[in-house]
């Protein structure tokens, strides 16, 4: 058979088994070996998608005419030796992601690109629970996806129905068609993936990158080593044709609440998500990033860290008690060798406990990327676990709640505009060759100064920098610009990070020693100085 699809495009390709039973159907592993006009081959995994059906969806990456032939190890499936051709055209349409390809890990290693190679910055949103019926599809998922595209984000992260927060098989946990699994995981449920597959679409059509998390960790020692194969295969299968990224636990390592063998737990979830990260890898024929969500250290969650494409970090939701161990790891992880992409992907959530509001949201977003993250993700208490007005989430298994905001005025905190308004200031500029600048500032921020100033840039053209706190004439220690390259000519601006309000402040003008003295600001709240050579 004939088909026809575009570069970056996923093309489903459909296989039906002879005469095997439904109850057998879905335990079996078939591939569809897909070769291109370059004479490369891929080993594409497809999904049961119910009865005697399967289906594989593969996006491909240049234009061309590709064959491809299905292989199973089960004889009497029929489902071996099932042919066809797919004619491919170049992408012509207009959504971003499909235009510029899924992401990469840049050149650099420092920051994240997409295939074609336009630099691409993270601004992720933290949807834990979005594929649940607790957001009605379409309404509510569509009219959220609408509010953080408008905003300017980037990702999305969302869990594959394996949720935080709750025990297996929690009714909170269910979308329309259930849960992805049978009861005590006897079998995967299809229906459930059908629908999620419109909620994981309609993310890429709106332009944000679906960050798939395939479980909580600690659904590795209840599922076992093998049943966590299957479940990562069926996710690689339905949507690695997708422009997703893998995530493959949430705090990778952390055993359940209740558990009476946390230890034990601990490192057997470090042991299996090493292998499962390594399996992961093996049989994506797209080759998606892969990540982890730590829980601790970011160092300490996989026997391998060489694994992971780029360096996830959670970093608590202390408020500004957090703030010195995100610096900490952030550094940290900036300072790997060989160097790979860093970002927090869960800090201070807007609205959680107390002091986490939008000053705190502003600050953790600068902090994290003038000391060399390469993006950041938000999350607002309330959205995560989907809180709607008539029924909260309720509490956790531990027994707390962890707060009663719907999601509807959690999607109204200001910091999540906030931050996608210092998203947009970035991508005016070529912020992926910014380096973190400590020695540009004083006093410069860090671990055990985190009220000071961050910086970074490019030398001789572009220094922006974070002050907190502010500066005022009564300081003991005044704030200052160091290290102005002689002949450079800069001129300054401070921006307002809550509204993008500019106010020009003329020429840099440098001392004998290379410093300048950084001016009041139009108010003593925390700003933004943009240096830029003119």
């Amino acid at each position: 058979m004939m088909q026809h699809g575009e570069v970056n495009v996923p093309v489903e390709i459909p296989l039906r088994a002879a005469s095997l039973p439904a109850a057998e159907a879905w335990t079996l592993e078939v591939d569809v070996e897909v070769c291109g006009p370059d004479g490369e081959s891929r080993r594409v995994p497809a999904f049961w998608s119910g009865d005697r059906d399967f289906r594989a969806r593969f996006a491909a990456p240049g234009p061309g005419r590709y064959t491809w032939r299905s292989r199973c190890e089960e004889p009497k499936a029929g489902l071996s030796g099932q042919e066809g051709e797919i004619e491919i055209a170049p992408y012509e349409g207009s959504r971003t992601l499909y235009r510029r390809g899924r992401l990469r890990a840049a050149a650099s290693g420092r920051s994240l690109a997409h295939a074609d190679g336009t630099p691409f910055f993270w601004l992720g949103d933290t949807w834990w629970m979005g594929l649940c019926k607790r957001w009605s599809w379409p309404e509510d998922f569509q009219s959220m996806t609408a509010d953080r595209a408008a905003k300017g984000f980037s990702v999305v992260q969302i869990v594959a129905g394996l949720y935080p927060d709750m025990p297996a098989f929690d009714e909170r946990g269910a979308n329309e068609a259930g849960f992805p699994w049978e009861p005590d995981y006897a079998r995967i449920n299809p229906a459930y993936f059908d629908m999620a597959d419109l909620r994981i679409q309609w993310l890429v059509r709106a332009g944000l990158v679906p960050c798939i998390v395939g479980c909580w960790g600690y659904f590795l020692p209840w599922m076992g080593l093998e049943k966590m194969k299957r479940h990562w295969r069926y996710l690689v299968a339905r949507w690695s044709a997708y422009p997703v990224v893998w995530c493959l636990a949430g705090e990778v390592v952390m055993p359940y609440y209740l558990s009476e063998t946390k230890e034990n737990d601990r490192d057997a979830q470090k042991r299996g998500w090493t292998e499962l990260t390594r399996y992961v890898k093996e049989i994506d024929p797209h080759g998606s990033l892969v990540t982890v969500h730590p829980a601790g250290p970011w160092r300490d969650q996989l026997e391998d860290n060489s694994l992971v494409d780029f360096t996830m970090l959670h970093t608590g939701h202390g408020g500004p008690d957090s703030v010195a161990d995100t610096i900490s790891q952030t550094v940290q992880a900036y300072g790997q060798t060989p160097p790979k992409p860093v970002l927090d992907g869960e800090v201070n959530y807007e609205g959680i406990l107390h002091g986490n509001g939008d000053e705190i949201q502003r600050m953790v977003f600068w902090s994290c990327v003038l000391s060399g993250a390469c993006g950041h993700t938000y999350g607002a208490n309330g959205i995560w676990q989907i809180n709607r007005p008539d029924k909260p989430f309720g509490p956790s298994p531990w027994g707390g709640t962890w707060g009663n905001t719907p999601w509807q005025d959690a999607a109204r905190l200001v910091g999540s505009g906030q931050l996608g308004l210092g998203a947009a200031l970035l991508r005016r500029y070529p912020w992926w060759r910014f380096e973190p600048h400590p020695d540009w500032v004083s006093p410069a921020a860090g671990p055990e100064n985190y009220f000071g100033l961050y910086a970074a840039g490019i030398p001789g053209e572009i220094r922006l920098i974070y002050l907190y706190n502010g500066t005022t004439p009564f300081d003991p220690t005044p704030a200052r610009v160091l290290g102005l390259e002689p002949g450079v000519r800069y001129r300054a601006t401070f921006v307002d990070p809550r509204n993008g309000t500019e106010h020009p402040l003329g020429k840099v003008k440098r001392d004998q020693d290379g410093a300048w003295p950084i001016p009041l600001q139009p108010e003593l709240k925390d700003w933004l100085l943009l240096l830029k050579r003119g």
